[in-house]
C-alpha cells in the first residue's frame, strides 16, 4: 500500500516542474489583454471627457450625470459651474459632472 503513495507523489511533482519562462510569458499576455482591453479605452474615455469639460462655455446647455439639464450661466476658475435650470432655479456643480453638452434648444424641446 505505502508503494502506492510513494508513486502518486512522485508522479505530481515530475508533472508540475515546468518551463519558468513559460508563467513569465503567459504574465505578460495577461497584462497586455488588461492593457488593450480595459486601461487603454478607460484613458480615451477619460480623455474625451477632459476636453469636453474645457470646452465648456456661457450659453451651452447641458446635462450632468444626475439627470439634470440646464444652461451654463457661468465658468468658474476652480471647477465649479454655475447651470440654471429655468429662469428662477440655478445650482452651482462641479464641472467633473457634466455627462454631455447638449445641441442648442434642447431645453424649449422638451
Amino acid at each position: 500500500m505505502l508503494f502506492f503513495v510513494s508513486d502518486a507523489i512522485a508522479s505530481t511533482s515530475a508533472s508540475s516542474q515546468g518551463s519558468s519562462y513559460s508563467l513569465i510569458i503567459m504574465l505578460v499576455f495577461f497584462g497586455v489583454i488588461f492593457y488593450f482591453m480595459i486601461l487603454r479605452p478607460q484613458q480615451k474615455r477619460a480623455k474625451v471627457h477632459k476636453a469636453l469639460i474645457h470646452s465648456i462655455s456661457k450659453g451651452d446647455e447641458v446635462l450632468t450625470t444626475g439627470g439634470l439639464v440646464g444652461r451654463v450661466v457661468k465658468v468658474t476658475q476652480t471647477g465649479y459651474i454655475s447651470v440654471a435650470l429655468n429662469e428662477t432655479n440655478e445650482v452651482l456643480i462641479k464641472s467633473d459632472f457634466i455627462a454631455a453638452v447638449l445641441p442648442k434648444g434642447t431645453m424649449k424641446a422638451l
